[in-house]
């Protein structure tokens, strides 16, 4: 896409010395509200502007306010209205692109779960002349459909450091739950930890917006084979749900987990889930939103054509009372 020819922005350098120090943040919480967290400095004084949203979150899924919550944050920041939508099925999700695409919003911020289904709606902002920036999902695929900005973890990698923290932890068998069949960030982290597990390794595909169905599925697989030592969960809700599944099942499987909520921060707390691979959802959102302000105001392109990481580190005992005191205010 061509650079906009917009005017140049005082409080851009601000803003890029914000976004280098919430490089070394995470985020989980609670719904967002108008005003965001607070983590946000001031306030930009560029046109107001309109970025709409749109991602995969399944309802209930408490990993998303924290991607909002970030974004939320940026939006105040940034003096741009913030539109948020979210299908897990991804023909709607696409039509969501749609619809802010004939409301003419300035940008776009896209999760790219599945896509191939949302290549087309891509193309047509592109077509429009809409900048869009890309995070959380769709890794191997951004650069390919002409996004310019991402920002999430390569999730084969982050698999791959599961793989090799279970095999650490003496783990033997281990049982990966996806709770969204086909969604490429998910069937990645699974992949990426086969590759390095030395033990037996399944896959389990489970109904995430389910949860009933999510535990009484894990305790059956758990229950039919004693000898699995583990479940790894692909998020904080279904590593939650798994907490139960092992009690109702006797087992002795541990659970480890991608992705942190507040209530995971207390399952790390007391043991009941091992550890959590954070992809620092809130620093995904605000970077989502605030790349976007910089490109439409600067013609700044984070990352240089390259991806920006946010992850995988590990969340576990050994700092979990700092990630709590995060926690606790809404953005880890």
């Amino acid at each position: 896409m061509n650079f906009p020819n917009r005017r140049r922005v005082a409080v851009v350098a601000c803003a890029s010395a914000l976004v280098m120090s919430l490089a070394a943040c995470s985020s989980t919480g609670g719904k967002p509200d108008s005003s965001g967290s607070g983590i946000g400095a001031g306030s930009a004084d560029t046109p107001r502007i309109t970025i709409a949203m749109v991602t995969h979150a399944a309802p209930g899924d408490t990993f998303w306010d924290l991607i909002r919550t970030g974004a939320q944050d940026a939006a105040d920041k940034d003096n741009v209205e913030l539109k948020y939508s979210s299908d897990p099925q991804a023909p709607n999700q696409a039509n969501l692109v749609q619809t802010a695409i004939d409301s003419k919003v300035d940008g776009l911020a896209l999760t790219l779960a599945t896509p191939e289904a949302m290549a087309p709606a891509v193309k047509s902002a592109q077509d429009a002349g809409i900048p869009i920036s890309a995070f959380n999902a769709g890794y191997g695929a951004w650069k390919d459909m002409g996004v310019t900005q991402y920002f999430g973890q390569d999730e084969t990698i982050a698999g791959q450091a599961a793989g090799n923290r279970l095999n650490d932890d003496g783990a033997k068998h281990v049982v990966c739950v996806i709770q969204q069949q086909g969604q490429i960030q998910l069937e990645s982290r699974c992949a990426g930890a086969k590759q390095t597990f030395r033990g037996t390794f399944e896959t389990l595909n489970v109904n995430g917006e389910d949860m009933p169905s999510v535990n009484s599925t894990i305790a059956a697989k758990l229950q039919q084979d004693p000898s699995i030592d583990g479940v790894l969960a692909l998020g904080a809700p279904i590593a939650l749900t798994a907490v139960q599944s092992v009690g109702n099942a006797g087992s002795p499987a541990k659970v480890f987990t991608f992705d942190t909520n507040a209530a995971l921060v207390d399952a790390i707390s007391d043991g009941s889930v091992q550890w959590a691979i954070d992809q620092q959802p809130y620093l995904q959102g605000y970077l989502a939103i605030d790349s976007l302000w910089l490109y439409l105001n600067n013609g700044n392109v984070i990352g240089g054509g390259g991806p920006t990481l946010t992850g995988p580190s590990f969340i576990d005992k050994t700092n979990i009372d700092k990630v709590a005191e995060y926690a606790k205010a809404g953005t880890r």
